[in-house]
């Protein structure tokens, strides 16, 4: 008996439909499919979510000293004279970053190997499209909005929800959403 659906597709075929679906399923929080893909799906979220609430406060925030070019205004950087070339100008800032332990960074670099990096559009009607584009950090979203929401849960993070089904060739169709 086989360890998962074969879902009629090769081994790559099927490995990026599932992460592509994982992928829509944590963005958005809920996505329609077939009854069959959504059980596949749900295997891959499930660990993943757990995952990102087991690791979810395992990292020490550091304070580090970077240097920031200094801007005008407009936000132009600010350039100085220095022996005949113009060099830009630079100040001294201290940051607090979050440095993950290392079972936290096996996690994320797990995680990354599921999900695809998402890249948000601009609404459509908007004239500059590529300066509006930003990407969205998935395995932050995960271990920040996500993670928190799951603490006290000890699994059950998705619900599947059948809506019968679909019209050109009869598969149950379901609407799968992180409770």
């Amino acid at each position: 008996m086989a360890r998962y659906r074969k879902l009629g597709r090769e081994s790559s075929q099927r490995q990026a439909l599932l992460r592509n679906q994982v992928t829509n399923l944590l963005y958005h929080g809920s996505i329609r499919t077939t009854d069959t893909k959504a059980k596949e799906v749900r295997k891959i979220a499930e660990s993943l979510v757990a995952l990102a609430v087991k690791e979810r406060d395992n990292y020490d925030e550091v304070k580090v000293t970077t240097r920031v070019p200094r801007k005008d205004a407009q936000g132009n950087r600010i350039k100085e004279e220095v022996n005949g070339k113009k060099v830009t100008v630079f100040d001294e800032v201290e940051k607090t970053i979050k440095k993950d332990q290392p079972s936290r960074l096996h996690a994320r670099r797990q995680m990354l190997r599921v999900l695809y990096p998402v890249t948000e559009t601009p609404k459509p009607g908007t004239k500059q499209k590529r300066a509006n584009t930003k990407q969205i950090n998935m395995v932050d979203k995960l271990f920040d909005e996500i993670a928190p929401k799951y603490t006290n849960r000890n699994g059950g993070y998705t619900r599947i929800i059948k809506i019968g089904p679909r019209k050109g060739d009869g598969a149950e169709q379901v609407i799968i959403e992180l409770v």
